[in-house]
């Protein structure tokens, strides 16, 4: 399966727009003395590249996946992106708690793709 596959594309897309998403959102934590319309501002900038990205990957996702499907392959990714992003980036520590939240969420995936 190659990366314009029809099925790849869309997730990779996705990958893409969450990373910018989640810099977007909490990059700025990292620099609370810089003023807030400041943050805002250059979050706006990132969110641009973030929608650029997930415009084209649920446009094109459509095609072969369900919006449901879309949605739950996006809220993965997020989880994912966000996980790597506060413990590389935020230097928070990843607890067992969050694991098994996460792990609730990622069983609803299931069932979400998963056909009876």
């Amino acid at each position: 399966m190659s990366i314009a596959s029809p099925y790849v594309l869309p997730i990779l897309l996705l990958l893409g727009s969450n990373v910018f998403m989640t810099l977007a959102w909490y990059g700025h934590l990292r620099f609370k003395e810089q003023p807030l319309l400041l943050v805002i501002v250059a979050a706006w900038g990132i969110a641009f590249v973030e929608y650029c990205m997930a415009v084209p990957a649920n446009r094109w996702g459509s095609a072969v996946y369900t919006t449901a499907q879309l949605k739950t392959i996006q809220e993965v990714i997020t989880l994912i992106v966000f996980a790597v992003f506060s413990v590389v980036y935020l230097k928070e520590p990843f607890t067992w708690n969050y694991a098994v939240g996460f792990a609730f969420i990622a069983v609803g995936a299931f069932f979400v793709f998963h056909e009876w």
